[in-house]
């Protein structure tokens, strides 16, 4: 649980962090850089410290295919059509109960029923506290279509977190373990191929790299993107691979959906505004439901 708690506090850094390298670079371009930059560092780790390298390969790497694939991908189309406030409302507390159901059918992992009341009050709270004041002034099909794609970053991130869980498994039977390091080097290959060629079809379309940087804001934006890299790809995936090497991502998957309630704050030190009404409640009840699933756990 400790191991899902610092994804949470990670993954909530780096979406500020994300947001600064992105404005500098290009979301496609900092998206790039951050998962190359996320792949030779945790090569390195694997390389001289890492366990397990190679045992359930595929299964990581489907993981990475779907978590930063598809959820990806489908993120990135979500936010411009159905807005962030209800694309994460979606996919937050979508992936976690992808998670929970697919565990559930797939690898038969049940939870307690106090266990469940825990994650579903997290959920809510995540709900609650990422609730959008109004829709979007988009036509109601764009509106659909930014909501579906966002429905598909639920899944994708729900099935992967699952296909994490599948992985360690895997490499149990076949009598080895996979640190949390390597798992995420694994992830991360499949996140940098997706990245890159995304990043290719972007080159090719002329959206995102048809103005040169300058050298001012290519200077400006690698603090950024090292700051997004080291919590984001590299420090807080390895955690949830730690959180999900021994905890159902039923649990696991809820409470790192909690991470943009955590956001705000950050953001906040960083001269953005402070959220008010809901927002306090809604992160209340999800920080409620995720310290009783600590303690019950």
């Amino acid at each position: 649980m400790i191991a899902a708690l610092l994804t949470t506090v990670l993954f909530a850094a780096t979406a500020v962090f994300a947001r600064r390298a992105a404005l500098a670079l290009g979301a496609t371009l900092a998206n790039f850089c951050r998962l190359l930059l996320a792949a030779g560092l945790l090569g390195l780790w694997t390389w001289w410290f890492g366990r397990g390298a190679g045992l359930a390969f595929e299964w990581f790497f489907l993981s990475g295919l779907a978590g930063f694939g598809l959820g990806g991908l489908m993120m990135f189309q979500a936010l411009p059509r159905a807005g962030s406030n209800l694309s994460m409302l979606i996919v937050q507390t979508g992936s976690g109960i992808v998670a929970l159901i697919v565990e559930r059918l797939w690898l038969g992992t049940t939870l307690t029923p106090a266990q469940l009341a825990c994650v579903l009050a997290v959920v809510a709270g995540v709900a609650i506290g990422l609730a959008p004041r109004a829709l979007p002034a988009v036509s109601r099909r764009t509106l659909l279509l930014g909501a579906g794609c966002a429905g598909l970053s639920a899944v994708g991130q729900g099935l992967g977190a699952v296909l994490s869980r599948r992985a360690f498994a895997a490499a149990r039977d076949l009598g080895g373990t996979v640190d949390p390091g390597t798992a995420a080097f694994e992830r991360a290959l499949a996140g940098l191929l997706v990245a890159g060629l995304a990043l290719f079809v972007a080159h090719r379309q002329a959206r995102a790299l048809h103005v040169p940087l300058r050298a001012d804001r290519r200077a400006k934006a690698w603090p950024w993107v090292l700051a997004n890299t080291m919590a984001g790809p590299v420090l807080g995936v390895a955690c949830f691979q730690w959180a999900l090497s021994t905890t159902p991502a039923g649990i696991v998957q809820p409470i790192v959906a909690a991470a943009p309630l955590l956001t705000a704050p950050i953001a906040w030190r960083f001269g953005e505004a402070i959220p008010r009404g809901h927002y306090f409640l809604g992160a209340s009840l999800a920080v409620g439901g995720a310290a009783l699933l600590t303690y019950l756990r």
